[in-house]
């Protein structure tokens, strides 16, 4: 009885985080302006969508979302790689210190983060647009690239680098031909996770995002919104958003369990 509850309980907590996203797939198939209204399946919605039928403002939203991410995901990863191996390389104090700040960023609420930011460049006078919201979105990504970085460095070796010192390597080789290839699969987590992340950010974003008509797609979804009703052509967006990210976590998790089990052999 105890194995029964477990798993009905378990499979109820996964019918609840994904019954809307399920909802919002399902009703991608069909023409019907507002949600939750069938009115027979077409892909006319996707068509839309992908052959620039939809409204430019969205097309745009979508082009800034997505540069954002990656540019802010790509700084992000090279930012907390390399904090990931200076904590690492800490004496313990120290480490737990540093770890400890590295946790602040991601346990404060998003809202604050927004605000303090939004302070900061007003005080300086820096103009609010492209570069302050890919400097938010920096700020808030490293720390999670950190905390995924920091298992492969704990597995890892220790000996390893200091044997390719030993060797001849310089520190800048023995880091670029040991210590990455070995956190290469925290490195790929930590992008996928703050290239996620930067997507689906709205609350620093819209603090950040300045008055110059710069949009990025949770503003615009929340624009959108308070007209009275959404744009039809998210729902496939939103499909299409979901399945990429699932199918890329898919394949890195089958990569690291075929890498693990040729370790182990």
């Amino acid at each position: 009885m105890k194995k029964f509850f477990a798993q009905t309980y378990l499979w109820l907590l996964l019918a609840m985080l994904y019954a809307p996203i399920m909802i919002i797939a399902i009703f991608s198939f069909t023409e019907a302006k507002v949600l939750g209204n069938w009115t027979g399946f077409s892909t006319k919605l996707y068509t839309s969508l992908f052959s620039g039928g939809v409204h430019h403002s969205l097309l745009g939203a979508i082009e800034n979302t997505l540069i954002i991410a990656l540019v802010a995901a790509t700084i992000s990863t090279l930012l907390g790689s390399v904090a990931a191996i200076g904590i690492f390389n800490l004496r313990n104090r120290q480490k737990m210190i540093m770890n400890t700040l590295n946790n602040l960023p991601m346990l404060n609420p998003d809202i604050i983060t927004g605000i303090s930011l939004f302070l900061l460049f007003v005080s300086f006078g820096i103009t609010q647009g492209y570069m302050t919201v890919i400097l938010a979105h920096v700020t808030f990504c490293t720390p999670y690239v950190v905390l995924c970085v920091m298992p492969r460095l704990q597995q890892m070796n220790p000996n390893i680098y200091e044997a390719a010192l030993d060797l001849g390597a310089t520190p800048f080789q023995a880091l670029r031909k040991v210590l990455i290839p070995e956190l290469k699969p925290g490195m790929i987590s930590g992008f996928i996770l703050a290239f996620t992340l930067s997507i689906d950010d709205f609350a620093v974003t819209i603090f950040t995002i300045g008055t110059e008509g710069l949009e990025t797609l949770s503003t615009y979804i929340y624009a959108d919104a308070r007209k009275g009703g959404l744009t039809p052509e998210l729902r496939p967006l939103s499909t299409i958003i979901f399945m990429t990210v699932l199918l890329l976590l898919v394949v890195i998790n089958v990569r690291l369990e075929r890498a693990n089990k040729i370790k182990k052999a």
